[in-house]
């Protein structure tokens, strides 16, 4: 057995270091503290457990085996999975009865149903509990029927795995600051807003070992991307600010980590600021189950500055001490798997999915699918953007080569070849369109007889168009929480890319608004809604997008100001000038350019600056416009990424008269 850590045998026998502790001072063995190393053989007797921890997890297999068939057994029922949107046919087979048997129920419940046609959820509960079974209704669409059953002889083949940690915790609590320095990069100062808009995850080397960091954003409207890190991570590292304590997406963070079941270490950040109270931030997260080690519990507290880079080794040694206890394991030869953190359609490289290697090995070439969308891989680009021809468990990867842009979230497989995977994906298309239809029938029923009811209800149609699709989720999940009475919010189309001219047609066709967020319309598009008369509202901070929709559904939005289009002009050449910087060679489109303009650049239609025009010159001579139809030299103040194709739209704020 050999020396062990008491912290890791408090672990291998189920229960806190607190605890351990105490029966070993019972027995008259005391230790200061439980990083204190023991031989395990002779701690093991002092608790009357000689005879090793197989014997200890034979008995606990044996004893979780003997309650799972108690509980069968006194609940009298089978279990079953059931598919959102099954037809009468499959259904019969899957409960061993007719589907005539089934028919018959079905109408005895109101439903009138071929056998071809999808039974309601409702139904398939009654009808299932009718038969003795307990259902579980899972998904349109399940990973299950890509996975091959895992065998026994797979343990001999499994290797020690990078550790998977999210960094959780509220806005502003120094999360993203912390892997900066960490990573030795400044991605904080490139998020607008100064707050994480999408999940990133990143790799490093920390006393030989790797370490796989997945950055979640802290605001309350990224709830969902938060959860989805919580579920794949292996170590939540919860990061509190010193100076501020527990807040409300603190909990959430916390609430997130414990229902995953991964341990979690605080980071007390901040503890270079004046006013920092570690020992208050200790005594607040006792109150939510996390009590520190020196208070006789088991959660490994850390204080740090992220800022200036204290105490980020002994951070960094805690959670390969963690990983050591878990002992995190995965097959790299097997099926090779992996969960998609985040995805977004790019205009040069096509549908790209950031996805977390969780066992096997992805290689260039593999057959793919995962949710509706599926392809062949046609390149592997790591954290670091150096393209790689294998990636395997628990490395972030950019995965190119899909058909379409996967949902956050789905599972990436590796399948036989393209065509199995084309198979798959269309078959769970399929499902999906016949659960989306059963579904969208019986709403539109409880709708039409709630408006029946309540009278008359105005609804705002809203088309959302995102960069990302996290970002994407995001605010589709916080408009859906705004309600205000008397008005429904019904998202007709939600989707990631620029604003197109499609999306203003079905804007034009169904009265609908257009929120675009981190991503402009295209010229076409532009026109269109100007001639259609459809609003088109843009925004790169979800907290201003929440206010002014909340704002506008309850009446109450009375803008000051407006933007004024004045003109359109586009980057032919770009010049590099010694002492002057970057001037980019431009043609005026439309309307007109002035010296004293604010512009805005735009790139594949996503916003890259937003500022004003430090120079503009014809020729040799400064000059104060340039009108349509004419070149131009610009030079943009403070900014220097110009690219030829870019288009820098010219506009002005204006007050705006009250009506």
């Amino acid at each position: 057995m050999g020396k062990v850590r008491l912290y890791e045998l408090a672990k291998k026998l189920n229960m806190s270091s607190k605890e351990l502790l105490e029966k070993l001072a019972l027995n008259g063995k005391k230790y200061p503290s439980h990083f204190v190393q023991v031989e395990e053989e002779e701690v093991m007797k002092s608790l009357g457990l000689s005879g090793g921890k197989e014997k200890k997890e034979k008995k606990e297999k044996k004893e979780k085996k003997e309650k799972g068939k108690k509980e069968e057994e006194t609940s009298g029922k089978k279990k079953l999975r059931v598919p959102e949107g099954v037809t009468v046919r499959e259904y019969a087979e899957m409960v061993g009865v007719s589907a005539t048997e089934v028919i018959k129920r079905l109408m005895e419940l109101g439903e009138m149903l071929t056998i071809t046609q999808s039974m309601s959820p409702e139904a398939i509960e009654v009808i299932s509990d009718s038969l003795g079974y307990e259902v579980e209704i899972t998904s349109p669409y399940s990973e299950e029927e890509v996975v091959e059953e895992e065998s026994e002889e797979e343990e001999a083949e499994l290797t020690e795995k990078p550790p998977v940690v999210t960094v959780m915790g509220h806005v502003d609590h120094g999360k993203t600051t912390l892997l900066d320095t960490i990573r030795k990069t400044d991605v904080a100062m490139r998020e607008h807003g100064g707050i994480t808009q999408h999940i990133g995850a990143y790799q490093v080397t920390h006393d030989g070992k790797v370490i796989t960091f997945i950055d979640t954003p802290g605001h309350e409207a990224f709830t969902a991307m938060r959860a989805r890190g919580a579920k794949i991570t292996d170590i939540a590292v919860l990061v509190v600010a010193a100076d501020d304590g527990v807040m409300p997406q603190t909990i959430e963070a916390i609430d997130h980590a414990k229902a995953a079941g991964v341990p979690i270490i605080v980071a007390i950040n901040k503890i270079d600021k004046p006013n920092a109270n570690p020992e208050r931030v200790k005594q607040q997260l006792v109150e939510h189950g996390l009590v520190p080690e020196e208070w006789g519990g088991d959660t490994i507290f850390v204080p740090i500055s992220a800022k200036l880079g204290e105490n980020i080794d002994e951070l960094l040694e805690m959670i390969l001490l963690v990983a050591e206890v878990q002992e995190l394991k995965a097959n790299p030869r097997g099926r090779a798997r992996g969960v998609v953190i985040e995805a977004k359609l790019d205009r040069g490289r096509g549908p790209v999915a950031t996805i977390l290697v969780e066992k096997g090995t992805f290689s260039v070439g593999d057959a793919v699918v995962a949710g509706l969308s599926h392809g062949k891989i046609r390149a592997l680009i790591n954290d670091r953007g150096e393209k790689v021809e294998r990636a395997g468990p628990g490395t972030p990867v950019e995965v190119l080569g899909l058909s379409s842009v996967p949902e956050p979230g789905n599972e990436l497989f590796v399948v036989k070849d393209e065509k199995e995977a084309r198979k798959i994906a269309e078959e769970r298309a399929l499902k999906l369109r016949v659960a989306e239809a059963s579904r969208r029938r019986r709403i539109s029923l409880e709708e039409l007889f709630e408006k029946a009811k309540e009278g008359e209800v105005q609804t705002l149609n809203i088309i959302i168009k995102a960069d990302v699709q996290g970002s994407l989720e995001a605010v589709r999940d916080a408009l859906s929480k705004i309600k205000v009475e008397k008005v429904d919010l019904n998202i007709i189309r939600a989707a990631v890319g620029g604003i197109t001219e499609a999306d203003v047609m079905l804007a034009a066709a169904s009265n609908a608004l257009i929120i675009g967020f981190n991503v402009r319309p295209d010229p076409q598009g532009k026109k269109l809604a100007a001639r259609e008369g459809v609003e088109i509202r843009t925004y790169k901070v979800i907290y201003q997008l929440i206010e002014e929709m909340e704002a506008a559904l309850k009446g109450m939005l009375a803008p000051e100001f407006e933007e004024v289009d004045i003109g359109r002009v586009e980057v032919r050449k770009v010049f590099k000038i010694s002492r002057v910087g970057v001037v980019a060679g431009c043609f005026v489109v439309e309307g007109k350019i002035t010296r004293n303009a604010q512009v805005r650049l735009v790139r594949d239609g996503k916003i890259i600056y937003d500022g004003n025009v430090a120079s503009l010159r014809r020729f040799k001579d400064d000059v104060s416009e340039v009108k349509e139809g004419y070149e131009c030299g610009v030079r943009l103040e403070n900014f220097q990424d110009i690219k030829v194709g870019d288009i820098i739209e010219v506009y002005e704020v204006v007050e705006k008269k009250p009506s």
